[in-house]
Parts: structure tokens; sequence; C-alpha cells
């Protein structure tokens, strides 16, 4: 985050990002980029982010995860035009397996900077500069609750309970034959 410039105040943010959140929802391809999204269901196989979910089921989890990823670059945005729109300072702490949603919203480039275009609106996301360390408390929570009520705790899992639950993933990826997340396996498929 930038040394000269600080973070504006959760409720603005949560005022602004409810608009912004709002105007998307409004938007007339909004139902084209939300269809988009969730079709992007083929290519969801990251192995550190919505397996942290909880008994996690693509078909039932990845409409709820819409929302709340919609949520997540509603406030983000709100942040980086209120705070005087410092990229760094916009990547605020956001839960592993919302991420990979917004990463799946993202996805659908032509869309989003249209809807984000007419409504006035800067997406900004950086996989280098985002933060997965979101806490109950932290400061996205609190702008977070204050626009929406509390964070859904299936979906919002903060960052100790995600390194848990990776711990127990990684330990049921390797007997699989699956390592360091999923970044290399011991398959050998001309020998399966």
């Amino acid at each position: 985050m930038s040394a000269t410039v600080s973070r504006p105040a959760p409720k603005q943010v949560a005022e602004r990002a409810r608009q912004i959140m709002s105007a998307i929802e409004s938007d007339p391809e909004f139902p084209a980029f939300s269809a988009a999204a969730l079709a992007y269901d083929e290519a969801w196989t990251c192995f550190t982010g919505f397996p942290v979910i909880s008994e996690w089921n693509l078909d039932t989890d990845k409409r709820p995860l819409l929302t709340e990823g919609l949520r997540a670059l509603s406030l983000k945005a709100a942040v980086y035009e209120l705070g005087g729109q410092d990229e760094d300072m916009t990547e605020i702490p956001v839960a592993v397996p919302v991420d990979e949603m917004m990463h799946a919203m993202i996805a659908q480039p032509q869309l989003l900077a249209r809807i984000a275009d007419r409504i006035g609106i800067s997406v900004i996301h950086q996989t280098d500069k985002e933060h997965h360390d979101y806490s109950v408390g932290d400061y996205t929570d609190t702008a977070y609750t204050l626009a929406w009520g509390v964070p859904d705790p299936r979906y919002w899992i903060g960052h100790e309970e995600a390194r848990r639950r990776l711990l127990i993933l990684d330990d049921k990826y390797a007997a699989a034959g699956f390592h360091r997340s999923g970044k290399e396996h011991t398959i050998n498929f001309a020998a399966a």
C-alpha cells in the first residue's frame, strides 16, 4: 500500500460499493456477463482456491460465489475511486475462494470492460499484488459488513483457516499423486 495515501473510511467504501454493485447488476450486459463468468466453470481447476470451501460443490456454490465476487470487485472499485486511484491500496484482503471467483469474472474482459466503462468505474485486480490475508474484523470485512451485512463464512474463509485447510488438502492430493498443491504430479499416463 502506498505510504502517502491511506484507505478511505470503510463506511464511505461500503456506500459506494453498494452503488457500484447495483449499477453492475442493472447494466444491460450483466446477464451475458454473469452467464459467461458462470460458464467459466470448465476451467475452474485451481487446487488451492475453491477447494478450501467445506464440501465444495461447483453446481450449488457458483451462483453464491458470483455474488461474493461482485461484492469484492465493487469494494475494490470503491477503494480505488475514493482512495485517489492508488492501485496498490486497492488490493484489499480477499478470501481465497472469492478471489478465484473474481478471476472467473475477469476472464470475461470485453464484457467487464464495457460494463465498467458505462457505469464509470475501474476494475483493479493484479495477481502479483493481491492479498489473501483476509480475516474477520479487517478492513475488507468491516467495509463488507457495512455494505451487505456479515460476509458468508462459507466463502469468506479467514487466512489462518484457509491455510489449515490447505494443509489438509495437500495431504489428500499427495495421497493421489499430486504434489505442491497440484503444481506437479507423479502420474505416468503411458503406464496407466
